[in-house]
């Protein structure tokens, strides 16, 4: 797609891979509607890219739907929306998962990006063009040991990807799904893994994602295992 002049939502991008996104997308001339739960980084961020905000909590469907029609309000129409919205739990064993925290990963992983997936299509299937952009995990592929419930979020919002890109297609909306594996990032708090100063960037990640993004056909299924790791795959 031609991000110059494209109109573009990203939830959970007040910093992060989410910020990163933003400033790729203002780099390539895009215009860019950054929500986030958190109110302090996400109007330091609009104010350097000169781009609006709106709070978004994307476990409040109604709050989503209200960053669709801010959107709408600002651009006239959205042409990419990037669920970037996510949290994540420390690993342990299935046993002693506190299924209150739990659901909560599944509130904002898996129903934010079910949130946010339907209200782009409502404002993209009149024109019948957009793109639709989940930040998943390799996690959301295979689940691993000690992160059963981080995996069982992933994989419930990897499975609302497939379902609604196999509605859509032929619609012309696409759905693109991304999988990245360690990356710096805030989500671990006191929790990193031990080769985390090794992990990636997350303005790396945001650069592999936007070259994907700008091909004249971006792969659906973009792992991303390093920098200089990357597995495309297009969905027939």
């Amino acid at each position: 797609m031609d991000l110059k002049g494209s109109s573009a939502v990203i939830t959970g991008g007040a910093r992060g891979l989410g910020a990163s996104l933003a400033r790729e997308l203002v780099e390539n001339g895009g215009n860019v509607l950054i929500s986030d739960i958190d109110g302090g980084d996400l109007r330091s961020l609009a104010k350097e890219l000169d781009m609006p905000s709106l709070h978004c909590n994307v476990t409040d469907r109604e709050q989503v739907e209200a960053l669709g029609r801010y959107a709408m309000e600002r651009f006239g129409q959205i042409d990419l929306w990037i669920n970037n919205a996510g949290i994540w739990m420390p690993y342990m064993p299935a046993l002693e998962i506190d299924f209150n925290k739990a659901r909560q990963l599944i509130d904002v992983n898996y129903f934010g990006t079910a949130y946010g997936m339907l209200e782009a299509v409502k404002h993209m299937q009149p024109r019948g063009a957009g793109t639709i952009l989940n930040i998943l995990s390799v996690r959301s592929l295979k689940g691993k040991a000690l992160g059963a419930a981080y995996s069982a979020s992933k994989f419930a919002a990897e499975g609302f990807t497939q379902a609604v890109r196999d509605e859509l297609k032929d619609t012309g909306i696409s759905v693109l799904g991304v999988y990245p594996y360690r990356m710096k990032t805030g989500l671990f708090g006191e929790h990193k893994h031990k080769d985390y100063a090794q992990s990636m960037e997350p303005d790396d990640v945001a650069k592999i994602i936007t070259d994907n993004l700008i091909h004249q056909r971006p792969a659906e299924h973009l792992e991303i295992w390093s920098a200089t790791d990357v597995r495309k795959s297009y969905i027939v």
